[in-house]
């Protein structure tokens, strides 16, 4: 009898295999994934069926959104939008005029924003911090800069770097980039599970693990 029974057997257990792994396909795990535990926090990933993914954050008056592909592997899913671009400003020009300031200006339409961007002024080995004003303007005692840094408040995970080649100039002018709110992917992992998704969020503490529950 168990010579008969071994061989149905094996063939049950690789029927049940084949249908556990049939279950995970992206046409089965496309869906919407919401985070929960965060006080005072929205934010979601909808995976859809043809491996396309739609991210949004919010928090109070912000909203950031990111989009891209995933990939389903094993049991974890794998994020991906475009590549970031190297900077969320742009330059829009630099000049020397006169007076013993130096002043950093961010220009844009949405006024509202305009207050909230940390400057760097690196000169040498020294290095000066402000805060843009709701005119977007920040100044600083005249003297030669080597680069300038920019962030945006709400945007904390990235900042923008240049470097100055004109050292003489004391007048800079920046404007957003359009993609200054997106929010981009590079290979963030979750955990398939049994209500949804765990691991990493793109905006919130990268040595935390999160839930995001299927809806």
């Amino acid at each position: 009898m168990n010579a008969f029974h071994t061989p149905v057997f094996g063939l049950v257990a690789a029927l049940i295999m084949t249908q556990s792994i049939a279950q995970k396909t992206p046409r089965s795990i496309a869906g919407e994934y919401y985070l929960t535990g965060v006080r005072e926090v929205g934010s979601g990933i909808k995976l859809n069926p043809d491996s396309t993914f739609e991210f949004f954050f919010a928090y109070g008056a912000l909203d950031r959104m990111g989009k891209g592909t995933w990939k389903l592997q094993g049991d974890q899913i794998i994020l991906n939008s475009r590549p970031k671009p190297d900077k969320d400003f742009a330059l829009v020009k630099s000049r020397t005029v006169p007076g013993n300031q130096l002043t950093i200006r961010i220009v844009d339409t949405n006024k509202q924003l305009l207050n909230y961007i940390l400057v760097g002024v690196k000169h040498g080995a020294d290095i000066e911090q402000g805060t843009t004003n709701n005119t977007g303007q920040v100044r600083f005692s005249k003297h030669p800069v080597d680069a300038l840094m920019l962030q945006f408040e709400f945007c904390p995970e990235r900042y923008s770097i240049f470097q100055v080649t004109h050292h003489e100039h004391n007048d800079f002018e920046f404007r957003f980039e359009p993609w200054m709110m997106d929010v981009f992917f590079e290979n963030l992992t979750l955990t398939i599970g049994d209500n949804g998704l765990k691991g990493p969020h793109p905006l919130l503490d990268p040595n935390k693990s999160y839930s995001f529950v299927r809806n």
